[in-house]
């Protein structure tokens, strides 16, 4: 079993909970925010950690953050590296308002992982890949 150490800088979230394996764990909005359409912001969680070596947290908006909050993920996926665990280095959510929306503090808005990073690779350019082609992304299943 993996140790990870966890920073909160806000003592009003609820803390996060031990899981089983498999499931994604729910980060909270540190912060009572006001947004409207078109806003940026970087939204606190209230929480910093240090991962096990090898590691790295990937953090994703909740199945129904948009319809609740009308907000997205900035950049899709937020990678959270090992080496982001300074004492200041707090976890944000990067969201872009879809409609006028407010955010309460304690507000369940997303939810993260953590996952192995990258092994070391090497590239090794060919004439060929495999004899079986696939017809491209968005073929699959198509006569």
């Amino acid at each position: 079993m993996e140790t990870i150490k966890i920073k909160y800088f806000d003592n009003e979230i609820d803390k996060i909970e031990k899981i089983s394996k498999g499931d994604l764990i729910d980060l909270r909005a540190a912060e009572t925010v006001e947004m409207k359409k078109g806003d940026f912001r970087l939204i606190s969680l209230g929480v910093g950690m240090k991962l096990p070596d090898g590691y790295k947290a990937n953090v994703y908006p909740r199945s129904s953050t948009y319809k609740n909050f009308g907000i997205i993920l900035a950049n899709s996926v937020g990678q959270i590296d090992n080496s982001y665990s300074g004492d200041n280095d707090c976890w944000k959510f990067p969201a872009i308002a879809m409609r006028d929306t407010v955010i309460h503090k304690n507000d369940r808005i997303c939810q993260f992982e953590i996952q192995k990073v990258q092994p070391e690779i090497e590239f090794v350019e060919v004439e060929h890949l495999d004899d079986t082609d696939r017809g491209g992304i968005g073929s699959t299943g198509r006569a």
